[in-house]
């Protein structure tokens, strides 16, 4: 069984409907003899994992059919959208949503006095938009005396549902029980536009700040907020003003990502990210922002000569290491390469060293691959 990929516009008609232009978020199933002479190149096979209904069979000996998303789960043998979890192993597996849920909430009501299994399931609920039923379980949670983080997770789930007076109270608390924690007032912050309360959501902005001078959530919102009243030109403005003096990226490394997205403005992005590395070329968020822009310009000596003078923080940041080991394999330094991940096989960082060893591998192979070439055209 084939379908169509959704979101594909290529002109080329299924079978018996020519010319069809597919967009949205449908699909189109069929079977695989319906496209007569290939398969189109936007097309994803998929093997269901369940039996075909006879309606669906009937459909099919008809012509190809449109069915939605969910409807292609369904196909497919999951209950909801298919998501990924980890197995008692470790090992990657995919389940439906509903499955995955029902899971996690039969797990915790056969221990309710068990408080990891709660916000474990509140976790899921809150990232799947299950808000009504993620604000039941954490209200248990703080009932049950639940810490500083069930009562953020609270409040932002009645914030999200905009029941706002509710939500203050439950993000004070929240902020009394984290003092060192810049979220629940940036929440109170968004809280408080929603209102329409500028001063108190100025006044929330600040303490964010001063709670963590470098959450770059909080500098996103400031960057924000200012650009949405009074334009980028005073946002920047803003930003400058308040990071005055301090030795920090984490505004800059905000503001970059405003303009990262699209190809037109990342020269300001670049701008921004080279600014961010200027205020602290010792932080690795900084450095990776900027190396990741260059890359997606092109700009792959430019990295080599950012990151070669921070091969000491690669140990400890896979991302970093990667973005590096990238520019230089693709710029084919070799040598470089080698002492690079001769280095990172050596971390202490897990990941860091599955990841040097991976790369070793596919060094070597090039490497075989060469001498393989050298050797038939000596031949030759």
């Amino acid at each position: 069984m084939a379908t169509n990929g959704s979101g594909a516009n290529n002109g080329q008609g299924a079978h018996g409907v020519p010319g069809l232009q597919i967009q949205g978020g449908a699909a189109i199933v069929a079977p695989v003899a319906a496209f007569q002479g290939a398969i189109p190149p936007n097309a994803l096979v998929v093997v269901p994992l369940s039996k075909p209904t006879d309606e669906l069979k009937q459909k099919l000996s008809e012509g190809p059919v449109v069915v939605t998303q969910a409807q292609l789960w369904e196909l497919l043998g999951f209950n909801g959208p298919a998501v990924q979890v980890m197995d008692d192993q470790g090992r990657p597996l995919a389940i439906g949503l509903e499955d995955l849920l029902a899971g996690l909430e039969k797990h915790w009501n056969e221990d309710q006095n068990d408080l990891n299994r709660g916000r474990i399931f509140a976790q899921e609920l809150l990232k799947h938009q299950r808000l009504a039923r993620a604000e039941q379980v954490l209200s248990k949670l703080v009932a049950k005396g639940g810490t500083g983080d069930d009562w953020l997770a609270l409040g932002i789930a009645q914030l999200q549902q905009d029941k706002l007076d509710k939500a203050e109270g439950t993000l004070r608390g929240a902020m009394n029980l984290l003092k060192d924690n810049p979220y629940p007032p940036l929440h109170l912050a968004r809280l408080a536009n929603k209102k329409g309360d500028l001063p108190a959501e100025e006044e929330n902005i600040s303490k964010a700040l001063t709670t963590d001078p470098g959450c770059v959530d909080a500098w996103a919102y400031l960057f924000q907020s200012v650009r949405d009243r009074d334009g980028e030109e005073r946002a920047l403005e803003a930003l400058e003003e308040r990071s005055k003096g301090q030795r920090n990226a984490a505004p800059w490394v905000a503001a970059q990502g405003f303009f990262a997205g699209k190809e037109e403005t990342r020269p300001k992005a670049i701008e921004l990210a080279e600014r961010a590395v200027a205020a602290n070329d010792d932080d690795p968020v900084a450095l990776l922002c900027l190396s990741a822009l260059h890359g997606q310009a092109g700009n792959l000596d430019k990295i080599v000569e950012l990151l070669g003078k921070h091969e000491n923080k690669m140990t400890g940041h896979l991302h970093l290491a990667n973005n590096y080991f990238e520019a230089l394999f693709q710029t084919r330094q070799i040598d470089k390469v080698t002492r690079l991940l001769n280095s990172l096989a050596g971390a202490g960082n897990k990941e860091v060293k599955q990841f040097a060893i991976q790369r070793s591998q596919l060094v070597a192979q090039y490497l075989q691959q060469q001498q393989a070439r050298l050797t038939a055209a000596a031949k030759a």
